[in-house]
């Protein structure tokens, strides 16, 4: 659904690819001047002194899975944390406390059926529906991947395609967060940095169930993907995983790329 103001429209657009244009040098020297050597890296180096975070995923839940003590990192962009809202947050009152369904596609042939919870996460769903609306998500990347016991999803959504950047903005609260820190097969929820206010444009979604260490504060579910799963896994998570990290996530070797995407109210 397309705003109704064409020029307004155009103004927004022209905002959003020059600040994916430009926060990519910013990301660079950030991630130099903080000794982040790249997105997708999952060592905790100082992370608490430069703002990053490192969230433990705990796979004690899961069949045939042992608690590990080792921490492994969970679905998180790279950008610096923040104290609280910045930049023009879309109202949370886009979401209309409805509930809202469209589609994802990826590779132009993976068309997944999503539904947004505008009810239980009023924010979250408000800055989807804006996104999607202003087709910023169109052409970016699903820049990692995670496929191991107890731990699956797929991560999309950063504006520079690599796990860094943002449209201008990165908001708050958590909402509609799991309280024992399981995420079932086919949830929507929204990656973020180590504040609940460091919310910005990656989502992921996960493949399979998948188990989350609570005590880090969790991820606000914003909506689930209600059909088409099978296709993404057969066709993007079964393929495999590319220089996998220290947690066995990393990028797809099936690149995949965000081609379109629509939402609309429930009537």
């Amino acid at each position: 659904m397309a705003p109704k103001n064409p020029s307004r429209e155009a103004r927004e657009r022209l905002r959003l690819y020059q600040a994916r244009q430009g926060l990519h040098e910013r990301q660079r020297r950030r991630r130099v001047r903080d000794n982040v050597v790249g997105a997708g890296v999952l060592v905790l180096v100082a992370a608490l002194a430069t703002g990053s975070q490192l969230v433990h995923a705990s796979t004690s839940g899961a069949a045939g899975a042992s608690p590990s003590a080792s921490s492994t990192a969970s679905p998180t962009p790279s950008a610096s944390a923040t104290a609280g809202n910045t930049g023009d947050v879309p109202s949370k009152g886009i979401a209309k406390g409805a509930t809202w369904t469209g589609t994802l596609t990826l590779n132009k042939d993976i068309r997944l059926g999503i539904e947004l919870d505008g009810a239980k996460a009023p924010q979250a769903a408000s800055v989807e529906i804006d996104l999607i609306r202003k087709q910023f998500y169109e052409g970016t990347t699903c820049h990692r991947l995670a496929d191991s016991t107890g731990f699956h999803f797929l991560q999309c959504g950063s504006a520079n395609g690599d796990g860094t950047g943002d449209a201008g903005f990165q908001y708050g609260p958590l909402e509609n967060v799991p309280s024992d820190g399981t995420y079932a097969k086919g949830t929507i929820a929204i990656a973020r940095g180590a504040t609940p206010s460091s919310q910005t444009t990656q989502f992921f979604i996960v493949t399979d169930d998948t188990t989350l260490d609570p005590s880090t504060g969790g991820y606000t579910v914003v909506g689930k993907v209600t059909s088409g799963l099978s296709d993404l896994v057969a066709k993007v998570t079964s393929k495999g995983i590319a220089d996998a990290g220290s947690d066995g996530s990393g990028k797809p070797k099936v690149a995949t790329e965000i081609t379109g995407a629509t939402i609309a109210q429930q009537k």
